[in-house]
């Protein structure tokens, strides 16, 4: 019996490590030169696709538009929600980076952005979504709590 398909929305694996190489550059240029506009601009992007959903990311559509086309097709899928998760959490670390340019605390703003660097490099270079891979502790952590809840 075939089993059935999967009703949650996915992704071709290749687009987030896509839009993790371009978000790399970014992070890079706004740790070099310190222009939190840039940042601001980072974290627009990290809200569209973690709050809006990834199809609504620019960095998606220019992989949908110029690199997936170039590409073979693949069977390969992956939940799209521990991706909007990492972007969620990667909105975050760039509004406390803009936040601490902005506000002249910067410090902050360095560390805030090198640490999305460094989540976003994983990712782009290694394949290793932090992110993803936070969003499936937690999910783990909360269903081994309702299970503990409902066997007392």
């Amino acid at each position: 019996m075939p089993t059935p398909p999967d009703p949650r929305p996915s992704v071709d694996p290749r687009g987030p490590r896509f839009a993790a190489w371009l978000t790399s550059a970014v992070l890079v240029v706004v740790l070099a030169t310190g222009w939190w506009p840039l940042l601001a601009a980072q974290a627009v992007v990290f809200a569209l696709g973690g709050f809006a959903g990834l199809r609504y990311s620019p960095y998606a559509a220019l992989y949908r538009v110029f690199v997936a086309p170039r590409l073979k097709p693949t069977d390969e899928r992956e939940d799209a929600a521990p991706v909007r998760f990492a972007q969620s959490v990667g909105f975050g670390f760039a509004v406390v980076g803009v936040l601490g340019y902005a506000l002249g605390i910067t410090p902050l703003g360095i560390v805030a952005t090198a640490f999305a660097l460094v989540a976003a490099l994983l990712n782009a270079a290694f394949g290793f979504c932090l992110g993803c891979e936070a969003y499936l502790l937690i999910n783990r952590l909360s269903i081994k709590q309702r299970k503990v809840g409902t066997a007392r």
